[in-house]
């Protein structure tokens, strides 16, 4: 390793790699056969903008800049392009609200509501089973455990002690909530809840995830673990229908509407970016 140390100049994180790619250029010609010492590289000349006959270290700070600000305006053009794609092809660039979801929005606070336990809804509540890592084939089966990072699915395997049904909600022993539309399996730190009592879709399924996850919310911990078993009678607020039943209607319809004004926004920040992209370019 040979160190470099500048003479009579404090370089900074642009004029540096500035430097450092003509430095680059001119080391092409040393390889495996082509060594290097102290002595020949002292020898090496680098090609430098100058100004009244000095390095123009100004120079080298805007054009690293500017160089930088064109690949990062690079990046979020692909990246705008990509989400115009995404949203084509998912349907999801339809985000203006209808009539009935702006009612829905706007009359939230006269919205009647009544207190259930989580087993009035799922009449299916269980616990994982234990599965260790290294009894875990490799397959094509999410195995969720306790935490957030990817929504909890720590592994993919071919093993699982149990299976459990698409359309179910997921609770780990901290109190995390996850919807999972697809077949699963779970360790014994994660509680699931399905049911066959109420016949209900993606939107009302998640609304419901959010509900439990408010309830649940800072209430365990390392300490104070959520078990299944012990889950039954905690209580979430729904929407209720004039009869007083649930109003799985609503639910539904408000999720949509929400996941509607979630995507305008984000449809927003992308014309917006495109725009400073535009004059990043320029």
């Amino acid at each position: 390793m040979k160190i470099l140390i500048p003479k009579n100049i404090k370089l900074n994180s642009k004029n540096a790699l500035f430097v450092i790619s003509a430095i680059n250029k001119v080391l092409n010609q040393i390889s495996w056969g082509v060594g290097s010492t102290v002595g020949s590289i002292k020898q090496f000349k680098l090609l430098l903008p100058t100004k009244n006959g000095n390095i123009d270290y100004d120079f080298m700070d805007t054009f690293v800049a500017e160089l930088e600000a064109q690949r990062v305006a690079e990046l979020e053009a692909q990246r705008v392009a990509e989400l115009e794609a995404y949203l084509e092809t998912t349907g999801l660039n339809d985000y203006e609200l209808t009539d009935e979801e702006k009612e829905i929005i706007n009359e939230f606070e006269n919205t009647r509501w009544k207190k259930y336990k989580f087993h009035d809804i799922f009449n299916h509540i269980k616990q994982g089973k234990r599965l260790k890592k290294d009894d875990q084939i490799s397959g094509q089966i999410p195995f969720v455990m306790s935490g957030i990072t990817n929504n909890g699915v720590a592994n993919y395997i071919s093993n699982p002690i149990i299976l459990f049904p698409s359309n179910s909600i997921t609770i780990d022993i901290f109190g995390n909530v996850f919807y999972r539309n697809y077949p699963f399996s779970a360790s014994d730190d994660t509680g699931v809840y399905w049911t066959d009592k109420y016949s209900l879709n993606t939107m009302q399924m998640l609304y419901l995830a959010t509900a439990m996850s408010k309830s649940l919310k800072g209430k365990y911990s390392y300490g104070k673990k959520l078990r299944s078993s012990r889950s039954y009678n905690i209580t979430i607020k729904l929407p209720i229908k004039k009869d007083d039943k649930i109003d799985f209607d609503y639910m539904e319809k408000y999720i949509t509407a929400i996941e509607k004004l979630t995507i305008k926004n984000v449809v927003e920040y992308k014309d917006k970016l495109i725009e400073q992209t535009k004059k990043l370019v320029d």
